[in-house]
Order: structure tokens, then sequence, then C-alpha cells
């Protein structure tokens, strides 16, 4: 009897510690969140890793940019870059794709299934919007613009619609070739999706409980 008392006291100490385990969050991105032309830990998974951390949120982010991919070649990758035990996903492809003017279809049909497979793992998904050049004109931009709000709600996951918002063609916030963030400008990034980020994790957190 002693030690069935032991262990029912004990079960509110493995809950606790169970849920003061950190959320385990991948950034599968590109370049943009890979840190690209940046020092040690000025990319994106690490400095919102501390923003959140500073907030009392206990994640480890691991980053999953690679330069130059596009939301195939995440696609192609996705079951080595998110390992099992992942709890949550932010999805940040597609700048490329639209850089060389590939097919809207095609991005959608990649990114859509990255959520397919990721939910069916049971691991939350944030979905980053980007946006199209102006270089191929309106009615590419339409087509292309419009992928990332219709996955988000076709799938019920979060979206923050535009990953640079506040940063882009900002010169003061982006590198010489006017297309990467500077740190400065990956730090504008984190604060500006912070509120979301934290919103998302908070559900997370909730259901894993």
């Amino acid at each position: 009897m002693f030690v069935a008392m032991v262990a029912v006291a004990a079960l509110p100490l493995v809950a606790s510690a169970a849920a003061a385990k950190p959320l385990k969050v991948v950034v599968l991105g590109d370049s943009l969140s890979a840190g690209y032309g940046l020092p040690a830990g000025a990319a994106f998974p690490e400095r919102l890793q501390i923003a959140l951390r500073a907030k009392g949120i206990e994640v480890d982010i691991a980053n999953a940019g690679v330069s130059g991919d596009t939301s195939s070649g995440g696609l192609g990758r996705l079951d080595w870059s998110v390992p099992d035990g992942t709890d949550a996903v932010i999805l940040e492809l597609g700048a490329n794709d639209a850089l060389r003017g590939l097919d809207p279809d095609l991005t959608r049909k990649a990114l859509g299934e990255i959520i397919k497979r990721l939910q069916a793992r049971h691991i939350a998904v944030l979905l980053s919007g980007m946006r199209a050049p102006p270089n191929y004109g309106a009615d590419y931009a339409a087509r292309f613009d419009a992928i990332y709000p219709d996955l988000a709600k076709r799938y019920g996951v979060p979206l923050d619609p535009f990953f640079l918002d506040g940063v882009a063609a900002e010169a003061s916030l982006n590198q010489a070739d006017g297309m990467h963030p500077t740190a400065a400008g990956v730090d504008r990034i984190v604060a500006r999706i912070l509120p979301t980020v934290e919103a998302f994790l908070g559900g997370v957190g909730a259901a894993r409980q």
C-alpha cells in the first residue's frame, strides 16, 4: 500500500516534468531561414529560439533550411529533415519556386503534400507565406500568392502571410543581393512573427499534455 501511495503521489511530478519538456520544432525552409550570408547564431531558427526562451517558452528549434531549395526539394528531404519526435514544423518554402518562375501548381502540390505528410505523423504545421516577384506579371503573382492562404484553409493550419513582411525591399535590412535579410532583418522577422509562433506553440503544448 505504501508503494502504491508513493506511486500515486509521484504522478503529478511526472506530469509536470512532461509538461516542462521543451517542444521540438523544425524550421523547414530555404536560404531565408537557413541563414545565408549571416554569422553563426544569426539565422532565423536560432534567433527565434532565443526570443521564445526569453518569454519562458521552452523550445528546441532545429534549422532545416537548405539554400536554393524549392518546395519540391523540401518534400524530397522531408523524412530526414523532420525526425521522429518533432512536435511542430514552421514551413518556409516557395521563394525559389517564385524566383525561377516555376508553375504555381507544382508549388501548391508540393507544399500540400508536405503538410499532409506532417499531419499524418501528428506534427503541427505553421505555414509561412511568400510572394511572387513582380517581373513575372500580375497573373503569375495572383496564382502564386494565393497558394498559401488556400492551403492554410484547406488543411486547417495557421498562416503567417508573408515571411519577409517588413523586410522585403528595405535596403538597410537586406544583404547586398537585395534578397537575403541581414542579422537586423532576421531580428525584424522574429519580432513580427513572434506573437503568431507563440499562439501556435501554445496550442501545440496544450495538445501534448
